[in-house]
């Protein structure tokens, strides 16, 4: 069988019959199949919106030979070994699958509930505004990637094998084909639900074990070596010990700090999440509210403008919704959603500046100094309020620091109530956000009807932990720390690569 690759371009609405006709008169073949490597939405010009596809085509009228293809070799292990993994997000159950398939016996600890208990624990949450501490937005099952957009994209240009080994899972584990080949793939949270709870039934199946509901107290450190860790379901030995807790767990990275393990303070980001009417940002993007073939328009945008911090969006979730993300008590922070059709009315992103402890707090800071800051000013957003109802105000309010009072329409569950965000956040944070804005605005049409809620605080950690490439904390022997809670990662793709790192690291030595 011959074999070919080609690039060309489609209508954004373009049929399979379409597409094959296509080929066929490219290639001039009459038997033939393909496979799509890649696609992506060439929006440049907006009276021509199109996909470019790069296809494999096979065909005995064709001379190529198909190209070999590399995959992740995870080697066994007979050493008798067992490892703990604690976390069980991106990082965490990667991480796991890799040390299980290896032959290393490894139990999972999760603090949070299994993904269906913590579904109903949340709906639970936002109809009565009761926070639940084991099921809610940050902890559980999947951790707070399972409600998410599901973004699958990713700068590192260092893990492709590894992304490899993660899509494919993902597609076993029941995720849309497409996730091989789109440029901007992602996955929404109805389909997480469902993939999460089918890696773990791998996991199990390979030998591992998951305890759901169980929360990292302490660890035992001898020397340089973990001997142990506390838990709420008692303590737990084995030779090799994975921390993937993400970036909310914020009193477990205490805890570490105070046992000495190495933390330093690192840049971060710090804002407010961005909502707009979907068909606002479909107009801006392509120029008509809809275009078929394409669920809802996306956006990135940066700006550094006039000595200002760097402000720029994340986590852009089109067609989705604001949720209230706090993993504790009396806190008050928003996270975005999204389901896989995007469809639905709104359209909102985290608008954040990113800055170092030291310049926020104007001296030098230390890792325990800044987790008990951020924490501090998550207090106060939920004391606004006394409630988990959602601070807002308009775009133009922010940038003009008045309050219109005018209604306003939102996909937040529990409520708005109209605040000053331009007093509740840190001053230089909102000087440069409101440079940022302006600058959004001049490059996207109709930009300044959205409006700002919530604090956005979770976009990454101000603190990381000293560790090496592979994710082993420097001065331990056993201590592996990983994924967005170690400072190094960041999404899912990128989190799950760094846990897969640390367990190849770890099946490599034993």
């Amino acid at each position: 069988m011959g074999y070919q690759e080609i690039n060309i371009k489609m209508a954004s609405s373009y049929s399979d019959e379409e597409l094959k006709n296509r080929i066929r008169k490219e290639l001039k073949l009459s038997e033939f199949s393909y496979q799509i490597l890649g696609k992506s939405l060439d929006a440049r010009n907006k009276t021509a919106i199109h996909w470019q596809l790069r296809l494999a085509v096979f065909s005995k009228q064709l001379q190529g030979e198909l190209p070999a293809k590399k995959t992740l070799e995870i080697p066994k292990c007979q050493s008798g070994k067992k490892a703990i993994v604690v976390g069980s997000g991106p990082a965490g159950i990667f991480s796991a699958l890799v040390l299980q398939q290896a032959g290393i016996k490894t139990t999972l600890i999760e603090r949070g509930a299994d993904v269906d208990k913590r579904e109903k624990g949340i709906q639970a949450f936002e109809q009565s505004g009761i926070f639940n501490p084991i099921c809610n937005y940050a902890f559980g099952e999947g951790g707070a990637g399972t409600f998410s957009d599901g973004k699958l994209t990713s700068r590192s240009k260092r893990i492709s094998l590894e992304k490899q080994f993660i899509l494919e899972n993902y597609v076993k584990a029941g995720a849309p084909e497409e996730i091989l080949y789109l440029t901007h793939p992602h996955l929404g949270t109805d389909n997480l639900k469902i993939i999460t709870k089918n890696l773990r039934a791998s996991f199990q199946e390979l030998g591992g074990t998951i305890l759901f509901e169980t929360v990292l107290e302490d660890i035992k450190i001898n020397k340089s070596y973990i001997d142990s860790v506390s838990t709420s379901a008692g303590v737990l030995e084995a030779d090799y010990f994975v921390f993937a807790t993400g970036h909310s767990a914020v009193e477990t990275y205490k805890m570490m700090i105070r046992r000495g393990i190495p933390f330093r303070t690192k840049n971060f980001a710090l804002g407010a999440r961005m909502e707009h009417r979907q068909e606002v940002i479909n107009q801006a993007q392509w120029g008509v509210k809809k275009l078929a073939g394409v669920k809802a328009a996306e956006y990135r945008l940066t700006s550094n403008r006039n000595g200002r911090l760097p402000v720029f969006t994340f986590c852009m979730c089109p067609g989705g919704m604001i949720v209230p993300a706090t993993p504790y008590e009396s806190l008050n922070i928003v996270n975005g959603m999204s389901y896989y059709k995007r469809d639905g009315q709104f359209a909102n992103a985290a608008c954040v500046a990113g800055i170092h402890p030291d310049e926020l707090l104007g001296k030098e800071t230390s890792p325990l100094e800044i987790l008990d800051w951020l924490q501090n000013l998550e207090e106060q957003f939920f004391n606004y309020s006394k409630s988990y109802k959602s601070p807002i105000c308009s775009i133009p309010d922010f940038l003009h620091r008045s309050s219109s009072n005018k209604s306003k329409e939102t996909s937040y569950p529990l409520g708005l109530v109209e605040a000053p965000l331009w007093e509740m956040l840190p001053q230089k944070i909102v000087n440069s956000m409101q440079e940022g804005l302006l600058d959004f605005s001049r490059k996207m049409k109709g930009f300044e009807t959205g409006n700002l809620l919530g604090l956005e605080s979770k976009t990454s950690s101000p603190v990381q932990v000293v560790r090496e490439q592979n994710g082993q904390v420097s001065g331990f022997e056993n201590l592996y720390i990983v994924g967005e809670g170690s400072g190094y990662a960041g999404g899912i793709i990128s989190s799950a690569a760094d846990g897969i790192k640390a367990a190849m690291h770890i099946v490599g030595s034993c």
